[in-house]
């Protein structure tokens, strides 16, 4: 299946107002992902929430049924504190069901605080010290 941009419409318009409407899911998931659990970080769920809409939902490539395709775009998550809002957008983008996301910080879960690619399609790479998302990517990019 070639590489796509997840079904973006073609107006202006109606871009912006679906990366609205995706941003408000993104945080409303995340933020009923941290008080169900009782842990995590909404503050940095919410101030992801935005640019993580934007870019899965109007910028990037990417295919579900096959996250390590080779051309894909690949998106490097430094700041470990906004789990809740990636592991929403991932599971709004196909990358896994969205009702798994009820198991965020549940023990045995794969929903970690700190996300972890051995465990879910579309994470590039584990997170951990914060500032750490830069040189990873550069390795990356290098290795092609």
């Amino acid at each position: 299946m070639p590489l796509s941009t997840a079904s973006a419409p073609a107006s202006g318009a109606d871009r912006i107002a679906l990366v609205r409407a995706r941003a408000l899911a993104i945080r409303r998931s995340a933020f009923t992902m941290v008080h169900d659990a009782g842990l995590g970080h909404p503050g940095g769920d919410f101030s992801a929430a935005d640019i993580l809409a934007s870019l899965y939902f109007g910028v990037m490539r990417y295919d579900p049924g096959e996250p390590r395709h080779p051309d894909r775009d690949r998106f490097i998550m430094s700041k470990g504190h906004c789990t809740g809002a990636f592991y929403s957008v991932l599971a709004q983008a196909g990358f896994f069901p969205e009702a798994q996301l009820e198991t965020y910080m549940q023990p045995l879960s794969m929903l970690n605080g700190h996300p972890n690619r051995n465990y879910l399609p579309g994470i590039e790479t584990n997170t951990g010290p914060l500032g750490h998302g830069l040189p990873v990517a550069v390795g990356i990019a290098i290795a092609g």
